[in-house]
Formats: C-alpha cells, sequence, structure tokens
C-alpha cells in the first residue's frame, strides 16, 4: 500500500520524539520511535508520556489512513484517551499499531498497541475516542 497523504504529517509533538512511520501492515500504519535522551525517563526506560504520545500518534494514523480509504474528510478532535502501562519500555525501539473499533458519522473509538520486541508482548495499550468534525471551508 502507497503511503497515504497525513500519516507522514506528524504533530510537531510526535516529530520532536521522532516518532515515525516504520511500515504498513495490512493496510495499517505502524509506527515506531528510536529510543534516545528524547524520550528517556529513568534511566534506559521510556518516559510514560513519550510511550502515551507513540500510542496517540498510532491511533491517529489508524484513523488517517482508514479515512483515507473511505475517501472521507475530517478534522479530527480527541474526546479521550485511556492509556494502561502494561511493561517498562526498555532501551530500543517502540512500534504501535491502532485498529479502528467503530467508525461513526461524528465519532470513531480505537484501541492502540506498543510493544517492542514482540507484537504478542504489549508495553502498553490505549482506548480513543475521537471526534470527527466537518472540515471548515
Amino acid at each position: 500500500m502507497s503511503d497515504i497523504p497525513d500519516i507522514e504529517a506528524l504533530t510537531p509533538y510526535a516529530r520532536s520524539l521522532g516518532i515515525a512511520l516504520d511500515r504498513w501492515e495490512d493496510g495499517t500504519p505502524i509506527m515506531a520511535v528510536s529510543f534516545d535522551e528524547m524520550v528517556e525517563g529513568r534511566p534506559d526506560h521510556y518516559h510514560g508520556g513519550a510511550t502515551g504520545g507513540l500510542l496517540e500518534t498510532a491511533g491517529y494514523a489508524a484513523l488517517r489512513a482508514e479515512l483515507a480509504r473511505l475517501k472521507r474528510e475530517a478534522v479530527l478532535k480527541p474526546i479521550n484517551i485511556t492509556v494502561q502501562y502494561l511493561a517498562a519500555g526498555k532501551s530500543r525501539t517502540s512500534y504501535a499499531r491502532g485498529r479502528i473499533t467503530k467508525l461513526g458519522r461524528r465519532s470513531a473509538n480505537i484501541t492502540v498497541e506498543a510493544w517492542q520486541d514482540d507484537p504478542a508482548r504489549p508495553i502498553a495499550t490505549a482506548v480513543m475516542n475521537v471526534l470527527m468534525a466537518e472540515p471548515s471551508g
């Protein structure tokens, strides 16, 4: 699948952490962030905010990809995000993938998982609820 517009257009926060599109799997963008001092919390471990930022970025990327596939335009506005930290992220690359669990006319529900070595062993998960507003203009 070719890159879908806006997946690379990350927020300044995501760019500052080094979050980038790693690859596509089954039409879903896989986001990644390499470990460095910008994402370090306690020595040799990811800061929880950096992990949360990766999860949120992957969730929005999955939603943008699905909306583009459906040829829908929307302004995305967060309703809420709930993060569960399951294991400490160590000093290596972390990955995340979002999955749309419900896509309505005005809102979307997304589940997201972040992992390091094995997608079956997530280090954190998130549930996101996003409002999809009509583009103005």
